[in-house]
């Protein structure tokens, strides 16, 4: 078994050297906008741009500045933000959908994952670019999103997007993300108000009796009848763990953390490959055997969440198996990209790299070095 120290020198190998320059090379492009793909043949492809990809970026150029990167981060969050600043926001303050390939918008309609993402990448940037500015936007944002997106059985209105029912956990779960982020950047309660009554919804709604939590939802945050309802993604197992694990003053979130692990460590991952598999049942039966990379950077960040707080030999294993299942995506022909579906014998699918995994990348590594 590798220590834990080799697997973090291994990590900022990987981060420092190869993933970090890459992508600060060859995605990005010429007007200073995050690329969405790259073919395996390091071909951009640029057809739209994601609101959404523009934020992740934003943090994880921000969080590869705060581990010491002395590559030109700060820049290429400064050209994201001024483009997020002066095109991804309506007039009240909400974020876009898509951009264009000349920077405009394409598609203004709203959704909750781009309210979410929004506002965590202004969290970032206003700490790591030094502007409180955008600290004051993203309240705006809040302001707008608790004005006119609440509902009465609790969270928030998904958008123009996505149809509903079914709810779903999952965008909730990063405006938890986002307040935990700002809260801790900014110091301003409202955040910490926000983040509070996520968890809360959580515990009540979210979360089953057998510790994991399901995906989609009838408009009183029941679980769907049938199997839809019984979906649970490892993956968001252990993401939901890890915030839970590290949101909270005094361990609060310990129970549920701990909770949400035992249950995915135990049915989410399949022992052949050493991975974390897409989706599984309340019950623990496999519903779907393919293994995504971010499950993977998931599975990492719990576990360094849970050593940090136990000092538990077991969870250097457990962070040691995680690299290691992790790893293998990182196998191509470029160094820098990655693959994202696994099937269920091992191969992968080939197909165009998504720049949104490298959010997913960057704060897996960022947990792992900090350690």
């Amino acid at each position: 078994m590798k220590t834990l120290e080799a697997t973090q020198a291994k990590a900022k190998e990987w981060v420092f050297e190869i993933l970090a320059p890459y992508w600060a090379k060859y995605g990005v492009h010429d007007d200073g906008m995050f690329a969405e793909e790259i073919t395996h043949d390091g071909k951009v492809v640029d057809n739209y741009r994601r609101l959404m990809v523009q934020a992740r970026q934003i943090f994880a150029f921000c969080e590869l500045g705060s581990l010491g990167w002395n590559g030109n981060w700060k820049a290429l969050v400064e050209n994201s933000v001024r483009h997020v600043l002066d095109n991804g926001m309506n007039e009240k303050g909400l974020f876009i959908h898509t951009f264009d390939t000349d920077g405009t918008v394409l598609d203004a309609r709203l959704d909750l994952y781009n309210q979410a993402f929004g506002i965590f990448a202004l969290g970032y940037a206003g700490k790591y670019l030094n502007r409180t500015d955008l600290f004051s936007t993203a309240l705006k944002s809040l302001s707008m999103l608790e004005t006119e997106w609440l509902r009465l059985e609790g969270g928030f209105w998904e958008g123009e997007i996505t149809p509903c029912p079914p709810y779903r956990q999952n965008p909730h779960m990063h405006i938890f993300e986002a307040a935990l982020a700002n809260y801790r950047f900014s110091g301003d309660l409202k955040w910490k108000n926000l983040k509070d009554k996520i968890a809360k919804l959580f515990v009540s709604k979210f979360q089953q009796p057998c510790g994991a939590v399901t995906e989609y939802f009838d408009k009183n945050w029941a679980p769907l009848d049938g199997v839809q309802g019984e979906i649970v993604e490892p993956g968001h197992c252990f993401e939901w763990a890890w915030l839970f694990d590290i949101g909270f003053d005094e361990n609060k979130g310990i129970k549920t953390a701990d909770e949400l692990n035992e249950f995915a460590r135990k049915y989410g991952i399949c022992p052949q490959r050493g991975v974390a598999i897409n989706e599984v049942s309340v019950y623990g039966e496999v519903i779907d055997a393919k293994a995504r990379l971010w499950p993977q950077t998931e599975r990492l960040k719990a576990a360094c969440a849970r050593f940090k707080r136990t000092n538990e030999q077991r969870e250097i294993k457990e962070i040691a198996y995680a690299w290691d299942g992790l790893e293998k995506y990182f196998a191509t022909d470029t160094k820098g990209l990655w693959h994202d579906k696994m099937n269920p014998d091992g191969t992968f699918i080939i197909e165009n790299v998504k720049a949104s995994s490298f959010y997913h990348i960057v704060c897996a590594f960022g947990e792992l070095i900090r350690l």
